[in-house]
């Protein structure tokens, strides 16, 4: 996919506010397909992400993913509260989101925001997760094996990173996932069996 970045966009400041969303560039596929890349997502995005969470029909999705009690049994209200920042990629054509990628500060064992362990505390007050951050990404049916999800995940990562310089990165990906471990992979993680043995049912890979 070919991105063009957005001419008038500034240094961004992320995460926005909740339902705030921001076109960053576009993106256009070899077949011709035109695509919206955005920080933060509106209602009606978070909505259509609540949607595919409570899909049945997703497979895919409930077996690889924990976005039934993330985001269909739970609000986005709650969720974007942890400092998450999140990128959708748009079609242009329908407005659908076709893939969806979240940041945020979290240490590898997966304690809560609510906790002190593993968190630093900065100047304003808020809680920084010891140099880590976390990442999580999701494409959607019917756009799903398009191979949209490299550059999408590229872009999303240089621009947080421009924002919120000096982390690394973990991701928990679960073992039979193959197609989330070679994305990793080609985004330049590599599996920790240390930190792996720290979060049940996950492979952790860092960067």
């Amino acid at each position: 996919m070919e991105i063009t970045e957005n001419p008038e966009l500034s240094k961004l400041f992320l995460p926005l506010p909740i339902y705030e969303s921001i076109m960053l560039a576009t993106g256009r596929t070899n077949d011709g397909e035109e695509f919206e890349i955005v920080a933060g997502l509106d209602k009606n995005a978070a909505e259509e992400i609540k949607k595919h969470a409570l899909d049945e029909n997703d497979e895919e999705l409930r077996k690889n993913t924990s976005d039934l009690k993330r985001f269909g049994e739970s609000s986005y209200e709650e969720w974007y509260a942890k400092d998450r920042t999140s990128f959708g990629l748009i079609h242009k054509k329908t407005g659908a989101i076709a893939a969806f990628a979240w940041f945020g500060p979290e240490p590898i064992s997966r304690k809560s925001l609510e906790s002190a362990e593993g968190f630093e505390t900065r100047g304003d007050g808020k809680k920084e997760s010891g140099g880590w951050h976390t990442i999580g990404y999701r494409s959607y049916k019917p756009f799903r094996g398009k191979g949209l999800m490299k550059d999408f995940m590229k872009f999303a990562m240089k621009i947080y990173s421009e924002s919120r310089p000096g982390f690394r990165y973990w991701l928990g990906i679960k073992p039979e996932n193959a197609a989330s471990i070679a994305l990793a992979s080609s985004l330049g993680f590599t599996i920790s069996e240390e930190n792996s043995d720290r979060v049940v049912g996950s492979l952790v890979m860092i960067k």
